[in-house]
């Protein structure tokens, strides 16, 4: 086996290598940009070496520095990782030239179905039911008209060299294909250093469904059964699980046939996926194979026992599969929450920053489920925005779907960050779903179910029980260091909603009786001190955690995707309190905000200019997306405080209708 391995690339996939090797007895090389001199990864390695400024065209996309440094430490093989360098035949070649050996496909794999245009053309020739679609480079927007009104409409604008959710653009009508077409090159310009554009058929209420294979140089290949991952945002992916709600056995048979005679016609010797959009009759068509391990590889290993960095350093070692595809079976339900710096409640805008508390649930067994959280980040570093916004990639597993989206709704629970906007208040909101605890998914699910953008969740009957055990729990805290304090009828007012209620303490439980609904509420195991921002406890023997924090009056206290501001109030308090008027929120009606801090790639207004409701203001690119900003509003420009190539922060004004 190999002694030393050299890591190209960073945050939590090379932590994930490293423990891998480690297991294995593998020493391991990690190269490092300006930015992450400090990380994590860098940390655990046990051989490090810079690699230049924190732009990835600069580092981890310069194939050279990382030959330069396999060579300098003896490392015998590299692993890319994903993203990067992951799906460069042309690196893989430069690999093999050197005798350095590729961990991932050989580099003929690799450029017949690396490339998504290729690719296609090739699935096509080995009888792989493909979307309908224009096969071939375009030329230009007036091109991509052309060929978008010869499919119909919706059409997905796809860069062929794309992935992670860059690139992409579905179109509607024509004018959707003007603004996305150079948009999409842009993008994958910017991201890939390939700005060539495909154009295929969009599925109208597809699924995401893909298969994991497996294969080694000895001519074997299996698959590892599939994933679902339509819970996406913009094309990326949040959420995944495997297997899916949706395949019975027969069509999981036929999917991952045809994704081990694809693999097989290309002599495929590593971890692969290939992927499919499926309909929700269980139709499937293939639109296109990572030569890579993929973001969400955990929820095939906790399904399957297998690790897949392993397999995939034996194969490249040479070394057979030890198993074959009868050797295999699905055992259990697992579950993956991306855990992103964006602020949901402000459209998903990234939201970097540091990490000033960085509390991960537990990892292990849970009594009915399993969690892990694989991450490249600890407490204090840094999110920048030079990469992706990836903090962590939680995932639950359990014997059943109800068990592993149950686990997975405990596990946010108990994920605590502070510092920047993250997503877990919206994964909370989509386990606690009834659609997607029913299973009926479609790649269109979050912007059917939050088309408004995700504005929390109101609370349920079961999350006012919460809020109000948790506030009478911190309540009855403060009140026991006031001697004088003898009052225990008291009122709970979250949001709009209030109640009276009764309080009864001893030595182990709070007794809340609800004076007005003829019942009680039994608070116990409560974990929880003045200043601490998460409390912790078992309502009516059930376990919950929620976020508090201080608030005029009361506390602010979030439970899964509902945050309120709740107060405990004597009754005289309380009915004072109803009198009080409402501040009124600052007018920006008449303002375009920066979303996001980033860099203003165009100005589309002029002063004096005649602006109308939709019309483009500019496009502000961050996290390597190119954010299209549009009025919300007919109007006249009043004032232009940004041009192209300015730096701007969230929430600075850019232009101002009069």
């Amino acid at each position: 086996m190999f002694s030393k391995i050299l890591i190209a690339n960073r945050g939590e996939i090379a932590v994930r290598v490293i423990k891998t090797c480690r297991r294995m007895g593998i020493k391991t090389v990690v190269v490092y940009s300006e930015a992450d001199a400090d990380s994590m990864a860098v940390e655990l390695a046990d051989e490090t070496v810079f690699i230049g400024p924190a732009p990835a065209s600069e580092s981890y996309l310069v194939a050279e520095k990382i030959i330069q440094a396999c060579k300098d430490t003896g490392a015998e093989a590299v692993h890319p990782g994903f993203g990067f360098l992951s799906e460069k035949a042309e690196f893989a070649q430069l690999c093999a030239g050197e005798g350095i050996v590729f961990i991932g496909p050989n580099p003929g794999a690799i450029s017949a179905m690396g490339d998504k245009i290729e690719s296609k053309k090739f699935a096509q020739k080995a009888g792989v039911s493909c979307v309908p679609g224009h096969i071939g480079e375009i030329d230009d927007t007036a091109h991509a008209v052309k060929i978008s009104e010869e499919i119909g409409y919706p059409v997905m604008i796809k860069a062929s060299a794309g992935g992670g959710g860059k690139g992409i653009r579905v179109a509607h009508n024509r004018r959707d294909v003007e603004e996305g077409f150079p948009a999409v090159r842009a993008e994958a310009k910017g991201a890939f250093g390939d700005d060539r554009i495909f154009i295929e058929k969009f599925i109208v209420d597809p699924r995401h469904i893909e298969i994991q294979v497996l294969g080694d140089k000895h001519g074997n290949v299996v698959h590892l059964f599939e994933r679902e991952c339509s819970i996406q945002r913009r094309n990326q992916k949040v959420i995944e699980e495997a297997p899916s709600p949706l395949l019975d056995e027969t069509t999981r048979a036929a999917m991952g046939a045809q994704a081990v005679a694809l693999a097989q016609a290309v002599n495929y010797d590593s971890a692969g996926t290939v992927e499919f959009v499926a309909g929700q009759d269980k139709s499937f068509y293939f639109l296109e194979m990572n030569t890579r391990l993929q973001v969400e590889h955990p929820v095939t290993e906790l399904i399957t026992g297998l690790d897949l960095v392993e397999q995939m350093i034996r194969s490249a070692y040479g070394e057979a599969l030890q198993f074959s595809q009868k050797d295999l079976k699905i055992n259990g339900w697992a579950i993956e929450s991306r855990i992103y710096a964006e602020d949901p409640y402000r459209k998903f805008l990234p939201s970097i920053g540091r990490l000033v508390r960085y509390d991960p649930p537990v990892e292990g067994d849970h009594a009915g489920y399993v969690v892990r959280n694989d991450a490249g980040v600890r407490e204090g570093d840094e999110i920048s925005m030079f990469y992706d916004p990836m903090i962590s990639k939680l995932c639950t597993w359990a014997p059943t779907r109800e068990g592993a989206i149950d686990g997975m709704s405990r596990a946010l629970e108990d994920f605590h960050i502070e510092g920047l906007g993250q997503n877990i208040p919206f994964l909370a909101a989509v386990m606690d779903h009834p659609r997607f605890r029913s299973g009926k998914l479609a790649t269109s699910f979050i912007a059917e179910e939050y088309p408004e953008g995700f504005l929390g969740a109101p609370p349920s009957d079961a999350a006012f029980d919460v809020l109000t055990a948790a506030a009478c729990a911190m309540h009855q805290i403060q009140i026991r260091r006031q001697e004088s304090t003898r009052r225990t009828d008291w009122v709970v007012i979250a949001g709009s909603r209030q109640r009276r209620v009764s309080l009864a303490a001893t030595a182990d439980e709070l007794t809340i009786t609800l004076t007005d609904e003829d019942r009680a509420l039994t608070l116990s195991d409560l974990a929880w001190r003045p200043g601490q921002a998460l409390l912790r406890g078992r309502l009516d023997g059930i376990a919950f955690t929620v976020t508090v924090r201080p608030a005029a009056e009361g506390y602010v206290i979030r439970y899964r995707a509902t945050t309120l501001k709740v107060m405990v109030l004597s009754p005289r308090s309380a009915e004072l309190h109803t009198k009080l008027p409402e501040r009124k929120a600052a007018d920006t009606s008449k303002m375009i905000i920066s979303p996001m801090p980033g860099l203003v790639v165009s100005m589309d207004v002029a002063l004096g200019q005649q602006v109308r409701e939709g019309e483009v203001v500019c496009v502000i690119e961050a996290m390597k997306m190119q954010n299209i900003i549009r009025a919300e509003r007919d109007g006249v420009v009043k004032t232009v405080s940004a041009k192209s190539g300015d730096s701007v922060a969230a929430d600075e004004v850019l232009v101002e209708f009069a």
